[in-house]
């Protein structure tokens, strides 16, 4: 449907010899087998990903994209598109909740403008990536042409390429976007859009219900669009598009992937629909508030790490995440075994 460029190949990471040698190791550290839960199990997949007993996490990058949506227009979000850039230039300025959890785990932060209705100053951690001032109104027509979709995938494929480390951590701005999240899970998943829906920035009941009738009012429009980038295209935006590259491009170079929210789990949606072995490399950081994302994370199959009614976007669930996925290779890698320090291991039963 689309004059995109080769999209990355990525390969799936099981490898049962690995995966039996990183799990002795788990199982003959200095505690009862299974007992660090879950933690064992990200261990052992981020040693997967990395091909390795000894994974490192190095030069771990936070990716916020932000970009407006013209269907903001018809009333479905709590706030102005303006609060859009405005965001941005808090984030810029290290005001944001994604700033101070970046600093405080010394973690790099780069925004990204994918399509903000905004010109903005130069600046050494912002990316000028515009497609344009923003989608279309997705009730009028598509949100993004075949064009714009393909240059905003291929965008964000050229993001990561250029960034140093193995870690992406994703995050996104956009008043609007748990709209266009909402319709492509719908869409893809095969999930009523009212169980999708939720009160995003923060509608009350009434806006929750004008919301509602336009999303089915866009779905009905766009009913020829059932591929993941025709989705795509039809729905927008122009940040998730560029996180859809950004994420496809992680994988295939063997990066980790942290998810953040529902936006970001929309977008990691869309990829696998394209790359299906792209689940592999994902850590899913939380399950938000968001009504959709406990549907869209059970349409993965995908477990998440954290549950704490969180529904900002911008990666603030992944940098809350990342602590857990730091400590589970330093667990992996550092802990003594029980034969390297003596100590007597349980008896067979």
């Amino acid at each position: 449907m689309s004059p995109l460029q080769a999209l990355p190949t990525i390969a799936a990471t099981a490898d049962a010899m690995l995966s039996a040698r990183l799990q002795h190791l788990l199982d003959h550290k200095t505690k009862p087998q299974g007992s660090l839960g879950r933690l064992e199990a990200l261990a052992l997949r981020i040693g997967l990903i990395q091909r390795t007993e000894t994974p490192q996490l190095l030069h771990p990058q936070v990716l916020v994209f932000a970009a407006d949506h013209g269907l903001a227009a018809r009333g479905i979000s709590a706030f102005p598109s303006d609060v859009t850039w405005q965001m941005v230039e808090n984030f810029l300025a290290g005001g944001a909740a994604i700033s101070v959890l970046a600093r405080q785990h010394q973690l790099a932060l780069t925004i990204v403008d994918a399509g903000v209705n905004h010109a903005f100053a130069p600046r050494a951690d912002l990316l000028n990536r515009k497609i344009a001032l923003g989608t279309a109104d997705s009730l009028a027509g598509p949100a993004m042409t075949v064009l714009q979709c393909a240059r905003a995938v291929e965008a964000g494929v050229e993001v990561v390429r250029n960034l140093p480390g193995n870690v992406v951590l994703l995050g996104e701005m956009g008043i609007g976007n748990t709209s266009s999240a909402a319709m492509l899970l719908a869409r893809l998943a095969g999930v009523d859009i009212a169980a999708c829906v939720g009160r995003g920035t923060g509608l009350d009941d009434a806006g929750l219900a004008r919301k509602l009738a336009v999303l089915r009012a866009v779905l009905d429009k766009h009913a020829p669009a059932q591929a993941p980038l025709e989705a795509l295209a039809a729905f927008g935006g122009f940040e998730i598009a560029m996180m859809v590259g950004a994420a496809l491009q992680a994988a295939s170079s063997r990066r980790v992937i942290v998810v953040d929210g529902f936006i970001c789990g929309a977008a990691v949606l869309v990829a696998s629909k394209i790359e299906p072995a792209l689940l592999d490399y994902c850590v899913f950081a939380h399950r938000s508030a968001e009504s959709g994302h406990a549907r869209l994370l059970d349409h993965l199959e995908a477990e998440h790490l954290l549950n704490l009614e969180l529904r900002l976007g911008e990666g603030s669930g992944a940098a809350l995440a990342w602590p857990l996925i730091d400590s589970a290779v330093h667990l992996l890698v550092q802990m003594a075994s029980f034969a390297s320090v003596g100590v007597s291991e349980r008896d067979a039963v």
